[in-house]
């Protein structure tokens, strides 16, 4: 066996944990913020919020199913987005299930339509640092992204 085939079966079980503790981390994170109404969901409403109070949000949230690829607005709002998060030290991730993460922050409860919610951002509630261990934990999985050039690492959340 080979150095290369050692590491690679390692990383296999490894980076499949890694990854569903991230997505239940993002999941208990976004439980936590909806509860504490910590929540900014939309593109525009995001933009807006980023270009307004850049320093009071701690965390992006991107989502786009299948159907959303070829919307080439989206994407470059996308690009915008991720751009100015790495430019303020805000971490991102990407979510490939727009409807799972409508069923997790309730979209749309009240207006009884879905919501935006291909773009989410996660705000400190007051002045002081938010402790949060699920948000520990998806920063943590977010600088170790980093660290193998995965700069806006997907996660799949949980069923």
């Amino acid at each position: 066996m080979t150095l290369e085939e050692v590491r690679g079966q390692d990383t296999v079980p490894e980076s499949t944990a890694r990854m569903q503790g991230a997505g239940k981390a993002l999941h208990e994170l976004l439980l936590s913020a909806h509860g504490q109404g910590c929540l900014t969901a939309g593109v525009y409403e995001s933009a807006k919020v980023l270009n307004v109070d850049p320093d009071n949000v701690t965390f992006c949230v991107l989502a786009a199913g299948e159907e959303d690829e070829g919307d080439i607005a989206l994407q470059i709002h996308f690009t915008l987005i991720q751009a100015f998060c790495c430019e303020n030290d805000i971490d991102i991730v990407r979510v490939g299930d727009v409807q799972r993460l409508a069923a997790i922050v309730g979209a749309g409860e009240e207006a009884g339509a879905p919501g935006d919610l291909h773009c989410i951002l996660i705000s400190n509630p007051n002045e002081d640092a938010w402790k949060d261990p699920a948000l520990e934990k998806l920063s943590l999985f977010c600088e170790e992204s980093r660290s193998v050039n995965d700069w806006v690492p997907s996660i799949t959340l949980p069923e």
